[in-house]
């Protein structure tokens, strides 16, 4: 087979991949942490425990690993994601699926400063180029440490850093 056509292929399967990843995503609008504020709870449990955290913590790397690794699991292939919960460690790892120019089922990354980061899995883009996402550990006010998994609306500036595509 030539290299192109594996190109294509690969392509394909991650393209199916995101847009799985993203269908779980939209499933989960509105879970909330148990009690709210904690980190925690039956769901954030479940999110957290797939990077192998088994105690209250930041959650929004761990929902977005979460997804897509219940998408992998429907699709029959390995989760190609760093097992993680920390959204600048992911990105670091993940050097070869950087891009720099979104598009629905992209996982966006945000340098907050300080360690500190923020993730979401990108729904669509208006045509100005906002984009509107799904991201765990937020809230209505925009938090990067609220109770919730939630939609929201982004201007594609800082601290936006960059997008991984799977």
């Amino acid at each position: 087979m030539n290299l192109h056509l594996i190109k294509l292929l690969k392509n394909l399967v991650m393209s199916q991949l995101s847009n799985t990843a993203l269908q779980i995503a939209i499933t989960q609008v509105g879970k909330e942490e148990v009690p709210r504020g904690s980190n925690w709870g039956p769901t954030v449990k479940g999110y957290l425990n797939s990077v192998g955290i088994n105690f209250p913590a930041s959650w929004c790397m761990a929902f977005i690993y979460w997804c897509f690794n219940q998408a992998s699991t429907q699709l029959g292939i390995e989760n190609p994601m760093t097992k993680t919960g920390g959204v600048l460690n992911e990105y670091t790892h993940e050097r070869l699926n950087q891009v720099h120019t979104p598009q629905a089922g992209d996982i966006f990354i945000m340098d907050l400063g300080n360690g500190l980061g923020h993730t979401g899995i990108i729904e669509s883009i208006a045509a100005d180029g906002t984009l509107h996402t799904i991201e765990g550990n937020t809230n209505d006010t925009g938090s990067r440490e609220g109770y919730e998994v939630a939609r929201k609306v982004r201007k594609n500036t800082k601290p936006i850093i960059g997008y991984l595509r799977f």
